[in-house]
């Protein structure tokens, strides 16, 4: 069993719901792709409007303050005016990210993507997937996908490159294989992300939904899949398989749940490969120096960075070593194996983020545990929302609450529930 994390070791990331790392754009619901569980799977696709974009685009600009703008939906590629909104989001102030399972995505498409402002690349490719060309059983089968999109970003140059892996009871023991690759590749593979799944079997096991005061099925809004498995996964299953994967794993920030404090909703780790072997985790003081810096200076909280960053490793260990025993350690592990190895002197280190994203949880007494700050709100009718719930909102017109079920209860029991 591995060693617990305590929140309290973290640094708290500093995003709130007024200025946050990311904004979450979604231009259209159409998708190429079908995914088990998609919590957007139930929505009649549509493209929404350019006139419309913008104007959600403008409440943005208003009500929130974000450095990244993730255009998603849906599939964002499927869009007929997707070089528009990434140019209006780019020329409005945000550094755009293309959220994508990248069935649509050709070498002159990327091209032309950069040439409109997209900053990066968030791939959603796992096993959830049903890909017309490829029939794969396994993650690992799936590298091979992943590594040609990341090379197609980087003969284009410039571009962030992100894959997003949704992690079920099923895959999990596969989470230690993604971390091997992305350790192959950090020049052109730069944030890893695991989201645990979610889905009305795993989440409503003992509770009714509710919307306003009328009860509802919630399997109508959200499918349940098989390939979620029999059990709900939380960010300490997965950090146990990240540390068989990488002893040295050792996150550093996060953002806790709006229920408990402690939940750990996002779990950031940045590590340091250097010549393919990793140097160390990057410590919660350099996670706060960097967020205060770039607030500082940019007047946002960061979020996702160039390639020209990733490859800065080593002079930033190197300074931020000057305050901190932990960055000072992988300096030091870099300058040993450079002068184990004179050939090392022309190697570049590199910064790799890995994120564990940990959804909704329901406690015993109805509790909703969301995700405290969350960055990715998006616009619903003028209004800031929780985008992994719009479905929500469009079926029932709010967001369903939960109740604790009377069901097998005793009439006692069920007295103390209403």
């Amino acid at each position: 069993m591995s060693r617990s994390i305590d929140h309290n070791d973290l640094y708290r990331l500093p995003w709130n719901y007024a200025d946050n790392g990311i904004s979450w754009l979604e231009p259209t619901s159409v998708c190429n792709i079908r995914c088990e569980g998609c919590y957007r799977d139930s929505i009649q696709g549509r493209h929404k409007s350019v006139e419309e974009i913008q104007l959600e685009l403008e409440v943005f600009k208003k009500m929130r303050k974000s450095d990244c703008m993730s255009i998603t939906g849906g599939d964002p590629l499927c869009h007929p005016a997707i070089l528009d909104v990434v140019r209006m989001s780019r020329q409005m102030g945000w550094k755009p990210i293309i959220n994508t399972n990248g069935a649509a995505l050709t070498p002159e498409f990327t091209r032309k993507l950069k040439q409109a402002g997209a900053f990066g690349f968030t791939f959603h490719i796992d096993t959830s997937q049903h890909r017309p060309k490829e029939k794969v059983e396994t993650e690992a089968e799936l590298n091979d996908v992943r590594l040609r999109y990341a090379k197609m970003l980087d003969d284009v140059g410039g571009i962030a490159c992100s894959f997003n892996s949704t992690v079920s009871d099923k895959t999990i023991e596969e989470t230690a294989n993604l971390v091997r690759w992305a350790q192959q590749h950090p020049d052109i593979v730069h944030t890893m992300v695991f989201i645990l799944f979610r889905s009305p079997d795993l989440v409503f096991t003992v509770h009714d939904a509710y919307a306003y005061a009328r009860k509802i099925e919630i399997d109508s809004t959200y499918k349940d899949s098989e390939w979620g498995g029999e059990r709900v996964l939380y960010a300490q299953d997965v950090v146990e398989k990240l540390r068989g994967a990488d002893p040295l794993y050792e996150p550093s920030a996060f953002l806790n749940g709006t229920a408990d404090p402690s939940s750990l909703k996002w779990l950031l780790a940045t590590r340091v490969v250097f010549n393919g072997k990793v140097m160390g985790y990057c410590s919660p003081r350099f996670q706060e120096l960097v967020q205060v810096i770039h607030h500082t200076f940019k007047g946002t909280y960061l979020s996702y960075v160039g390639p020209s960053f990733g490859r800065t490793a080593r002079l930033g260990s190197f300074l931020f070593g000057l305050v901190d025993r932990k960055m000072r350690r992988i300096f030091l592990r870099i300058l040993g194996a450079m002068l184990k190895n004179p050939l090392n002197l022309f190697r570049r280190a590199y910064f790799q983020s890995l994120m564990v994203i940990q959804p909704m949880t329901i406690f015993p007494d109805g509790r909703q545990d969301m995700c405290d700050a969350c960055p990715d709100i998006t616009v619903y009718q003028g209004k800031l929302v929780w985008s992994c719930r719009l479905a929500e909102l469009e079926n029932f017109g709010c967001f369903v609450t939960s109740v604790p079920s009377v069901k097998g209860k005793t009439e006692k029991e069920a007295e103390g529930v209403a």
